[in-house]
């Protein structure tokens, strides 16, 4: 007797993409929205174009290049400023956007970034947000060295004894950051620990030159972190990454090779986002 019910895996397949799935040829492109995209996507750059500045940009005839914008136009993707004769994106692009930031999982799409920085440093790598003012481990991948950094889901701690703690008060909004600058309270927990304003101030503003910040002893002795920042669409720091060891192994030696691992990962993390980097883009040099 055979069963009556289809394999549910095979029609979820065949449901999501077509037989020629894996065919990546140009018999699968769709010229015409291809090149349709194309000229969407330049114009998402520009501030304003006219349609002849767009036609030299491109390379494109004024008559191709019309038919595609107005075709956008009607989706609300593109729209024309009939005063300067200047075409915009369009509302529309930013709905579709939204949407995408309405499925977007911040935990799901850092694990396999996580994994990844792991696997190259060879030590636990984290990822925390901030939690009024504390950072909120939110994942982690462990290294498989016996001796590790241990943050699991769930724990907190203060910004400014933290890797990630630090690189969100260095790029976060200057009003907040200075209201968390002004308190008096900061716990020590080692001899490193920056209680100081002014230190952690100017601890600050290197981790916004260089990219990362370094915790070093802060809260825990024997143990050192290097943590980058992660950004929205906005340009706001609304988490970090950060890479955590003991100090026989995270050593300064290897401070560089890990802070440009972090800012990498930080930085691909930041594009899964649909965010914008503002990081500095430059190798780390010891």
């Amino acid at each position: 007797m055979t069963d009556p019910k289809p394999d549910s895996s095979a029609t979820r397949r065949a449901r999501g993409r077509p037989r020629a799935w894996d065919d990546k040829t140009e018999q699968n492109t769709i010229k015409s929205l291809d090149r349709a995209m194309a000229v969407f996507e330049h114009l998402s750059t520009q501030s304003g174009v006219s349609l002849s500045a767009l036609s030299d940009q491109l390379g494109e005839s004024t008559a191709t290049l019309y038919r595609i914008l107005f075709t956008l136009e009607t989706r609300g993707l593109v729209e024309f400023d009939q005063a300067q004769q200047l075409w915009h994106i369009g509302p529309g692009a930013f709905i579709i956007g939204a949407r995408f930031l309405r499925r977007t999982s911040l935990v799901e799409r850092a694990r396999p970034i996580l994994r990844s920085l792991m696997e190259q440093t060879g030590e636990t790598a984290n990822l925390g947000v901030a939690q009024a003012d504390q950072v909120l481990f939110v994942s982690q991948v462990e290294t498989h060295e016996s001796i590790r950094a241990f943050f699991p889901p769930g724990t907190l701690s203060p910004l400014h004894a933290s890797g990630i703690g630090k690189a969100l008060l260095a790029f976060m909004d200057e009003d907040q950051c200075k209201r968390i600058l002004k308190q008096t309270d900061r716990e020590r927990f080692t001899e490193y620990t920056l209680c100081d304003a002014d230190l952690l101030a100017a601890d600050l503003e290197a981790i916004r030159a260089r990219g990362f910040s370094i915790d070093g002893e802060e809260k825990n002795l024997g143990m050192r972190c290097i943590a980058a920042p992660v950004f929205n669409h906005y340009g706001e720091a609304v988490a970090g990454l950060s890479v955590s060891g003991p100090t026989s192994r995270v050593s300064p030696d290897r401070i560089a090779p890990f802070a440009d691992a972090v800012k990498t990962a930080a930085a691909a993390l930041t594009a899964a986002l649909g965010g914008e980097n503002a990081l500095p883009q430059t190798k780390t040099v010891e």
